[in-house]
């Protein structure tokens, strides 16, 4: 495994597999200022050359989280499919990204090889890539999620409808959310970001979509984009709910900091299979935001 390569006559060395990840990133002011981020161009560059020579091999044999003291990374590793993997752990990084452009590669090519692929060699690939790249390489792949209604389907692009309200004053929710409805707006999902974070106030924000919904045959799904600890419990009290959400970082210590666990999550997936309101199967709603592990 080699952490370094020559550009123009400087020699450029790097410490270790994420130091030349980090590096390798285009430019983003959050980088910069955790301290991350290449100190020139030059150097991005440099991480870059260095990048697409490393194996997939070297890139899974070391995770940017160990594996013994990360539960995401042992979620992530105990799911690669050992068999894709074996067949292309020799690849480069490089390999991987002109086999994913390659015009003859299919999106169920690209989705059957992605069971053997770890997040770090999913980063890796997408920081070859321009803009242009990223673009064409998703357009190969169909990904949908069906909770009542199917989203990511070819040719369609559907939108959460948002009726946040300073006080969480139901009847203001309700204007909102009715007003939205007239615009078309909320079929991937409605859903509020409530002022009290209480399993009382998810409860009772729940139970007025719910009534929204059902009067008006509304096809979508409904949440409350509460901590999930307080949606489990509104659940457990009786609420109507389609998707339980919750804000995820990469790794572990991200997700202590927002107070939960992979286990948290778990209880949530199978407590809405159980008692939700939904059609399923997918009843979890996450996102994610830059810089959130620090």
């Amino acid at each position: 495994m080699k952490l370094k390569t020559t550009l123009l006559g400087k020699t450029y060395t790097f410490r270790d597999i994420k130091q030349v990840l980090a590096k390798a990133n285009e430019e983003k002011t959050g980088d910069r200022l955790a301290g991350l981020a290449a100190e020139t161009a030059q150097e991005r560059v440099a991480a870059k050359v260095v990048l697409s020579a490393l194996t997939l091999a070297d890139l899974r044999e070391h995770p940017a989280v160990p594996y013994e003291s990360d539960e995401v990374t042992r979620i992530i590793q105990d799911d690669v499919n050992e068999t894709v993997y074996e067949r292309i752990r020799g690849w480069t990084v490089s390999d991987l990204r002109e086999w994913i452009l390659d015009e003859n590669t299919a999106g169920s090519d690209i989705r059957r090889l992605s069971r053997g692929l770890t997040a770090e060699m999913i980063a890796a690939v997408c920081k070859l890539m321009g803009n242009l790249d990223l673009i064409y390489a998703a357009s190969k792949i169909t990904v949908t999620a069906h909770c009542n209604t199917t989203i990511g389907l070819p040719g369609t692009l559907s939108c959460r409808l948002q009726p946040n309200h300073t006080t969480d004053d139901p009847e203001g929710i309700t204007a909102s959310t009715l007003e939205g409805l007239s615009f078309g707006a909320g079929d991937a999902i409605i859903g509020l970001n409530p002022v009290t974070d209480s399993p009382e106030q998810v409860g009772k924000v729940l139970r007025r979509f719910q009534e929204i919904k059902e009067h008006w045959q509304i096809p979508t799904q409904i949440c409350v984009l509460a901590h999930v600890t307080a949606q489990i419990k509104a659940v457990k009290a009786g609420a109507p709910c389609d998707l339980i959400f919750q804000s995820i970082a990469g790794s572990q210590k991200g997700n202590e900091a927002f107070g939960f666990s992979a286990a948290t999550l778990e209880e949530a997936r199978q407590l809405l299979l159980k008692q939700g309101t939904a059609e399923g199967p997918n009843v979890m709603y996450f996102e994610t935001g830059q810089g959130s592990e620090l």
